[in-house]
């Protein structure tokens, strides 16, 4: 089992540029169904489609193209004052939107799917806990998790909300600007960041940081060893609301490929993984999984 670096934003091979179908509803569930009834414990990867309809923007239209500006990088992040300036002072405004964020039906589906032993392992690269908040038991959150600041010093954890307080308390003038959300408790506010204040440990002084692994980084390597070791005893992949542009989910993909793992996808619009995938599903998420629970 490789476990070769590959930091988000690495970008796979290109897609397949040609029309994917558009399957009807009953015609998806139909083959969903029958494929999770011949592969049970399906490993699934969730992506940010699965949590748009919580309310929660993704990064990227169905072409897979950039919707808005490009996250924030690593190493931009740690290097610079005036990019922690800018992402925790956008945060001030959308990270209410990802707290309070609630699992959509979606996310209900999965864990329900769990439940009845369909599904064993979900792998989700989002950050938002909506998975666990829906019931389900088996998640590795692949990219980490957005309601916990680590210190990048001392190796302290804490709440994003204290953290989130703290910054209102130092930066009481930033209480009446808004914005609209983007991911992953960013917002498109551009303003002069410059005199805005960043929270630092409260043990070391040394730089706080959302326990997610920004573009550039790499997943920690006991995380991916998990998953890839539960991708490897599973008896299918199932990719639902990803577009796999990065190299962080759709190395899945490349790996059930190698192993021989039956392979399909559920989103709308292109994947990364179209020439790998045995069943692909161009259809509404949630719709699709709600009638493929009825017909198991």
């Amino acid at each position: 089992m490789s476990l070769a670096k590959d930091p988000i934003g690495a970008r796979p091979p290109p897609a397949s540029s040609a029309p994917l179908p558009t399957h009807t509803l009953d015609e998806a569930a139909d083959r969903l169904a029958n494929f999770l009834d011949r592969h049970p414990r399906t490993f699934v990867l969730t992506g940010a489609g699965l949590s748009t309809d919580s309310g929660i923007p993704d990064y990227r239209d169905r072409n897979g193209a950039w919707k808005r500006r490009p996250p924030v990088q690593h190493q931009d992040f740690m290097a610079h004052l005036q990019v922690r300036q800018r992402y925790w002072g956008r945060s001030l405004i959308g990270w209410p939107v990802v707290r309070d964020a609630q699992p959509n039906s979606a996310h209900r589906h999965l864990a329900e799917l769990e439940r009845r032993d369909y599904i064993g392992q979900v792998v989700t690269q989002n950050v938002d806990r909506l998975h666990q908040r829906a019931g389900s038991h088996q998640v590795i959150d692949l990219h980490g998790r957005a309601d916990e600041v680590v210190c990048m010093g001392c190796g302290e954890r804490m709440a994003r909300c204290q953290v989130h307080q703290r910054c209102w308390q130092l930066n009481p003038d930033f209480r009446h600007f808004t914005a609209q959300a983007a991911p992953d408790g960013d917002a498109d506010l551009e303003l002069d960041f410059s005199e805005f204040r960043t929270p630092d440990c409260h043990q070391c002084g040394g730089i706080l940081k959302p326990d997610v692994v920004f573009f550039g980084a790499n997943v920690p390597k006991p995380r991916l060893a998990a998953a890839l070791a539960a991708l490897q005893s599973s008896d299918a992949l199932l990719v639902v609301g990803s577009s796999l542009m990065v190299f962080s989910g759709f190395r899945f993909c490349r790996h059930a490929a190698d192993w021989g793992i039956p392979m399909a996808t559920l989103n709308l619009g292109h994947t990364r993984a179209d020439g790998l995938a045995d069943l692909k599903l161009n259809a509404r998420i949630t719709e699709t999984l709600a009638l493929t629970l009825a017909r198991l």
